[in-house]
């Protein structure tokens, strides 16, 4: 094999011969003599082949950081040990915000979704969601976008639902759908509000959505400040685990009652049991109790989350 150890050889190299160098050495972990030896060249010329091989493009090296453990095993052990169909590790490198933080993953759960012209995407409140939807998302042109939950006499932007509706319709480049009624509202309002269309409209599209993101509160007694239309007695905020779109549930899941709880303007665990992507949305140590009691109720069957809570909810449940 014919080939010149003088400068300016690398451009007289075949391709042939740089492919061969350059598989020896990265792809069968031969080092510089053994491939000197079997393609009849010197050692100085196999390094200058390596070179070249880079140089031309025929090798590409890439390095990047990674985490302690790869994400897709930290998601399938996260997945089996809530019981799961998938989870979304984020990576949390350099974020700011919450919403920049989870975004990337919510990106990824509506993607699986398969979300199409004249589906319905149900969004709940909350901080977290709130902030996500501040973010840039791929558009799903045609989509009608609801809300979860009516609305809250809360001055917080996140809990104002109808704009959190708004916000991630105008995102995805969808239609937004919208509930005009309070999440508590009186006994009398509670019966006249099944009679309303634009009600019954939103009653529809909570049992025939494709997807729905929702936030996973933590447990109340956890919380800096509870909403008014949180439970008020003790034995209901002691047994409250954490609540998905003000559907309060205790550590097995089961729904906590309360005095007013029955009329809640709000999708049904039930009907959230229906929902092929329900995709909870959550993070921090706080949240583990609740966003595990989630799963075992069947409110949420995706999840969200960083790779500090998702170790967390792998390890063995408390």
């Amino acid at each position: 094999m014919s080939t010149t150890d003088g400068p300016g050889a690398g451009a007289r190299f075949s391709s042939e011969l740089m492919f061969a160098a350059a598989s020896a050495y990265y792809l069968h972990e031969q080092n510089q003599d053994q491939i000197a030896k079997a393609l009849g060249v010197s050692r100085p010329t196999v390094s200058r082949l390596l070179s070249e091989a880079r140089r031309r493009g025929i090798v590409e090296i890439r390095v990047h950081r990674l985490d302690d453990e790869d994400s897709s095993d930290l998601e399938h052990a996260c997945a089996r040990s809530l019981g799961l169909n998938r989870v979304y590790v984020v990576s949390g490198s350099g974020v700011g915000s919450i919403g920049a933080l989870m975004a990337p993953g919510v990106q990824r759960a509506l993607d699986d979704a398969g979300l199409a012209s004249g589906d319905s995407l149900l969004i709940s409140s909350g901080r977290t969601l709130h902030e996500v939807g501040m973010q840039a998302l791929s558009p799903c042109p045609e989509i009608l976008v609801a809300p979860t939950v009516g609305g809250l006499e809360e001055p917080e932007p996140w809990w104002q639902t109808n704009e959190i509706t708004r916000l991630y319709a105008e995102r995805l480049s969808g239609h937004p759908v919208y509930l005009y009624a309070p999440a508590l509202p009186s006994p009398l309002l509670s019966e006249s509000l099944k009679l309303e269309p634009s009600f019954q409209r939103i009653a529809h599209m909570w049992d025939t959505a494709k997807a729905a993101l929702l936030g996973v509160g933590a447990p109340p007694l956890l919380r800096s400040r509870r909403a008014a239309f949180f439970p008020s007695d003790e034995r209901a905020l002691r047994e409250s685990v954490g609540d998905v779109c003000s559907r309060f549930f205790d550590v097995d899941g089961a729904p906590v009652v309360y005095e007013g709880s029955d009329r809640v303007v709000a999708i049904t665990p039930e009907q959230l049991h229906h929902v092929p992507a329900a995709i909870g949305v959550a993070a921090g140590a706080d949240k583990v109790v609740s966003v595990r009691a989630a799963a075992r109720g069947g409110y949420i069957n995706r999840l969200v989350t960083d790779p500090t809570t998702a170790r967390l909810l792998s390890s063995t449940e408390q």
